[in-house]
């Protein structure tokens, strides 16, 4: 794999904990705060569901922290207990930035629909580059004969191509939602100035985590790509 790709990997695996970890305490802090609405994240969801003339999508509470996700393929807006229960502006924030991913499915938006057919092109590069990662652990299988190293970085090049377009794509879908949120949440009135601005910030956070893991899978491709480089230049 390299010491230079461990040491990437390594980096932005701390950066990521490091922005993970503000990101719970951040919404920590803003889930003490009681939403002036009373609403709970799952009455916030409904609700802009329905002002979106959304009405085949269901609410559903799933076990875990932050494991909150819109899955298109089932049709729910799926919530962690926090926050379908929590009646707070991070649940809030939360509830309707998942939303904004139903509303971006049901209006066909762009980047969506690019980011959900590379998923099936990510997972077959995943595999593809475990089977290269397994190969180079128990040697034997870039000896030359089967596969020279040239012609395997240049698959792992395409492997993490894919994987950095994905990261990349993720971006504006990710703040598109957080935008439709925010801009929802405000015009509705569902939270005061003070929770408008909390739900902002925690919003904010989520977004740094995408924004991390996009850096990092442009900066391990961009290393392999000088890698192979490196490899032309001495044959």
């Amino acid at each position: 794999m390299g010491f230079g790709a461990l040491i990437i990997g390594g980096f932005f695996m701390l950066v990521g904990w490091m922005v993970s970890s503000r990101l719970k305490s951040k919404f920590r802090e803003y889930s003490q705060v009681h939403l002036s609405k009373d609403l709970t994240g799952a009455d916030v969801a409904r609700l802009m569901l329905a002002d979106n003339g959304i009405h085949d999508v269901q609410v559903v509470s799933v076990e875990g922290q932050l494991t909150d996700h819109y899955n298109p393929a089932t049709k729910t807006v799926n919530l962690s207990e926090g926050v379908y229960h929590g009646r707070n502006a991070a649940a809030t924030a939360v509830a309707a930035h998942e939303c904004g991913h139903a509303v971006q499915h049901a209006t066909a938006y762009s980047m969506l629909q690019f980011r959900s057919a590379m998923v099936p092109i990510q997972n077959v590069s995943a595999s593809v580059l475990n089977f290269i990662m397994m190969a180079m652990i128990f040697g034997g299988f870039f000896a030359g004969s089967v596969l020279p190293w040239s012609t395997a970085l240049l698959v792992m090049i395409a492997c993490y191509g894919v994987f950095a377009v994905f990261a990349i794509v993720t971006l504006p879908v990710e703040f598109d939602a957080s935008r439709r949120a925010l801009a929802w949440v405000k015009t509705r009135n569902i939270v005061t100035p003070g929770e408008y601005d909390m739900a902002q910030d925690a919003l904010k956070w989520a977004a740094m985590t995408y924004v991390v893991a996009a850096i990092g899978a442009i900066t391990t491709l961009l290393y392999y790509v000088m890698m192979y480089l490196g490899v032309n230049r001495d044959e």
